[in-house]
């Protein structure tokens, strides 16, 4: 099974740091540098998890992330938030944006390949879930 990141972020060295550490771990990379990119990208290239920046040129990523939770097909991908912004704690717009793990750039960035291994697990897991057919005992009729 592939292993489908998008990375999105508008500075081409930290795309090309965090690329070049993911692919090392296994990962296949997809790269955006704004928000409309990267919702477009993830339609169409279907990833299994977002690592996400907030700073970026059109879109801020909690718009991105509302808009990606909005979308059917996007709704459950998690995101890693890699920024250096704070995580915004009680901000409505955070909690809607339903973020898998925030790490601040510079920091945490040792934590970022254990993150997306992390969001992986677990989406694998709810898609097994919702696509694992449901076990129920069969009912036998009194006879």
């Amino acid at each position: 099974m592939n292993r489908r990141v998008l990375i999105v972020d508008d500075e081409p060295d930290v795309l090309e740091l965090v690329e070049f550490k993911l692919t090392g771990q296994g990962f296949d990379v997809i790269r955006a540098a704004t928000g409309v990119e990267a919702l477009r990208k993830a339609r169409c290239e279907s990833p299994e998890v977002i690592v996400l920046d907030l700073l970026l040129p059109d879109l801020d990523g909690l718009s991105v992330c509302e808009i990606l939770r909005a979308q059917p097909s996007t709704r459950d991908v998690p995101v890693v938030v890699f920024s250096v912004l704070d995580r915004p704690l009680t901000s409505a717009r955070g909690a809607r944006a339903r973020v898998f793990r925030w790490l601040k750039k510079g920091s945490e960035f040792d934590s970022l390949c254990d993150s997306v291994s992390a969001a992986f697990d677990e989406h694998s897991d709810r898609v097994n879930r919702r696509v694992k057919p449901e076990e129920h005992p069969t009912r036998r009729s009194a006879g």
